[in-house]
């Protein structure tokens, strides 16, 4: 006589096939999956790449994407974009710098960077909110407005005013063998996961990008919302502008160009969808690092660094390609 199989051992392949398909349901592990992958080819090619120091430094390089991309993906949750981050993060630092020029304190020229992305965030929510401007042609404006302003003021000199060792810290220094970026970069990302997860905002957001008529019907405040995630993108490309000038003691007028579209391909691989109503924190984050890791894998590996490009956009396209093809299979 054959056992007869109970009833606890009969759904352990199924509940095991269940398990399977939810983990690949979820578009971070997805994305992680393939940072691991990525990781693993490029270690094998290069012993170098699993060192300490090899390691840090990747993090730390993009760690400044990551940070502007939390802020990207918020905006883009709710259907936008912000073109401007970029230029808000050069802003930022060049009124850091003058800041300290002109005499003031260490706190006081962090609170002026910080304030400048907070102006230029809360002007993109309000030619989005008020004038009805779509978000690219919005953002686009006060991109170029942006980088006018920083060549305006430098004439095209750079900024290297004395800055204390404390400043440099928040580039430079290192907590334990971590540098101090990837540590902001990491309660950056711990506190606005949890915003978007356990807070009436984060909620918000995510109803506004997902369906906006139905969402004001709900008595949700979209315009009020909008506005906000425009002064959070703009704050957060400040403070990525601060570091950056801390790491570098030196503000160009050149800063931040061409950072935006670093930052929106992170989202993008992140698993955020243009569309809105998609998109996390975490996602940006392994975006940020998959794109970075594949660029520290081009110059260990002897690759022509005009491939980076190349490399990174086609990952791009894999990315949102795979997405648009989930959406039609669940329009299904």
């Amino acid at each position: 006589m054959r056992a007869i199989p109970s009833k606890t051992e009969a759904p352990v392949v199924p509940a095991a096939l269940a398990l399977l398909r939810a983990c690949l349901r979820i578009r971070e592990l997805n994305i992680l999956a393939v940072l691991i992958l990525v990781g693993a080819l490029i270690s094998v090619f290069s012993p170098y790449f699993l060192t300490t120091n090899n390691l840090m430094g990747v993090f730390r390089s993009f760690s400044l994407t990551a940070i502007m991309a939390v802020g990207m993906m918020l905006v883009i949750i709710t259907g936008g974009i912000d073109l401007s981050v970029g230029s808000v993060m050069g802003l930022s630092s060049l009124l850091t710098a003058l800041a300290f020029q002109h005499g003031l304190g260490a706190s006081a020229a962090v609170a002026a960077g910080l304030l400048t992305g907070v102006i230029v965030g809360a002007f993109n929510g309000l030619l989005v909110t008020r004038i009805h401007l779509p978000p690219f042609i919005a953002t686009l404006g006060t991109l170029s407005i942006g980088r006018g302003l920083m060549y305006i003021i430098t004439k095209g000199v750079p900024v290297t005013p004395d800055v204390p060792d404390s400043f440099t810290f928040i580039g430079q220094g290192y907590i334990g063998f971590i540098p101090f970026p990837v540590v902001v970069m990491a309660v950056v990302a711990v506190c606005f996961s949890v915003v978007m997860r356990r807070t009436r905002f984060g909620r918000h957001v995510y109803a506004t990008g997902g369906n906006e008529t139905a969402a004001l019907l709900s008595g949700v405040r979209t315009a009020r919302v909008k506005f906000t995630v425009y002064a959070f993108s703009g704050l957060i490309a400040a403070l990525a502008g601060v570091i950056s000038f801390s790491r570098f003691v030196s503000a160009e007028p050149a800063a931040g160009f061409g950072a935006e579209l670093d930052v929106i391909a992170a989202a993008a691989i992140g698993g955020a969808s243009l569309s809105g109503g998609v998109g996390s924190v975490e996602g940006a984050i392994i975006g940020a690092a998959l794109a970075g890791i594949i660029a520290n894998g081009v110059v260990l590996l002897n690759i022509d660094t005009y491939a980076q490009q190349t490399i990174t956009g086609c990952v791009i396209l894999i990315a949102v390609s795979i997405d648009i093809w989930r959406l039609r299979r669940k329009g299904r």
